[in-house]
């Protein structure tokens, strides 16, 4: 299987992976869930459930791991993954901010 390359929904912090993402994958550097709605290349705040995906599942929770079949990663220079940080990555921005010289 091809390496998957996911960006965290929630920090932006990238993690590859040797094929499958499984539902246990959590970020590194937050914790956050990786094999969520908010990281999926089918999510779609405009589409109906907020899935572009028409034989998925509900998933009400789209930030919290499940089990939908569809799962595909984001894109990592999508709009959907890393939408929490718009512009870079705000946690290592804050870093360099605070970094002693």
């Amino acid at each position: 299987m091809p390496d998957v390359l996911v960006r965290c929904g929630a920090c932006g912090a990238e993690r590859m992976f040797d094929g499958i993402v499984g539902r246990s994958a959590r970020c590194a550097r937050c914790g956050a869930d990786l094999r969520c709605c908010t990281n999926c290349r089918f999510h779609d705040t405009s589409a109906y459930n907020e899935c572009s995906e028409p034989a998925a599942e509900r998933v009400v929770e789209k930030d919290r791991a499940n089990f939908c079949d569809y799962f595909s990663p984001a894109p990592a220079g999508s709009s959907q993954a890393g939408a929490a940080v718009p512009g870079g990555d705000a946690a290592d921005t804050l870093e360099q901010l605070f970094r002693k010289r």
